[in-house]
């Protein structure tokens, strides 16, 4: 009996011990709780203070920025857009001039529409004035007016899969011409590696490999046809390319 009184009693100690400590922990809970509301409250009370501060700047910020978005979003419809409408309605016909081989029309125009020069020019900003760059670059290399072609197709900018890689390997081309042939081959492969599919990337790896031929570098060609036959297998160039990678062996060997 007297041992049962000492463990109920006990237990009554250890009931009271935990119920101490949960409730100590409890307010040590409401405690940092209270300590992050104080903290938050700080936060705001400092923020309204740097409003209340600094609010005519602020306002004069907010406004510029609400100028410069409006603007921005104005000037491209009730400017940029009508002109990129114009643009587009003359370069139909240098375009047409393009197509005909008439590459002096299509650069110059004919004296009624405007050639890819003119709008250029005239239309700088529009999508339109960006892709006559392209035109009026591959009218000068078709022409052989090498330089020329470099400058505008330097000017030119597209994320196409198509029309980039195609002006990258132009500018290539052009270095050719102008016996540049390291830059050539550094073009070529950049053109190459722009927006990789089966027409332009084995299109430009040739041509990378080619352009290595005549710089003398064996090694550096016979890895750009390896590529290609990796890589590339059913394009064009992949089905014919055992022959390259024969004759670079061959060189090699020598």
């Amino acid at each position: 009996m007297g041992n049962y009184a000492f463990n109920s009693g006990k237990n009554v100690i250890l009931h009271l011990q935990i119920s101490e400590n949960m409730a100590s922990k409890q307010d040590k809970k409401i405690d940092k709780t209270e300590e992050r509301i104080v903290a938050v409250e700080e936060a705001f009370s400092k923020t309204e203070q740097f409003i209340e501060k600094y609010q005519k700047i602020i306002l004069i910020v907010l406004g510029v920025i609400i100028v410069i978005v409006l603007g921005f979003f104005g000037f491209k419809r009730f400017y940029l857009a009508p002109k990129e409408k114009d643009a587009q309605s003359q370069m139909f016909m240098a375009e047409k001039y393009f197509e005909q081989d008439s590459l002096k029309k299509a650069l110059n125009g004919d004296g009624q529409y405007l050639g890819f020069l003119a709008i250029i020019d005239e239309y700088g900003m529009t999508k339109s004035a960006n892709l006559s760059h392209y035109y009026a670059g591959i009218c000068y290399l078709k022409l052989g007016q090498f330089d020329k072609a470099l400058e505008q197709l330097d000017k030119f900018s597209s994320g196409d899969e198509f029309v980039g890689p195609m002006a990258k390997g132009a500018m290539g081309d052009a270095n050719m011409e102008l016996n540049q042939v390291q830059k050539a081959a550094d073009l070529y492969k950049e053109a190459a590696e722009m927006k990789k599919n089966e027409f332009t990337s084995p299109l430009f790896l040739m041509r990378s490999g080619l352009a290595y031929e005549e710089l003398g570098n064996f090694e550096k060609a016979l890895e750009v046809y390896k590529k290609i036959k990796a890589d590339y297998p059913r394009s064009m160039e992949g089905r014919e390319i055992d022959k390259n990678i024969a004759y670079m062996e061959g060189k090699i060997k020598k």
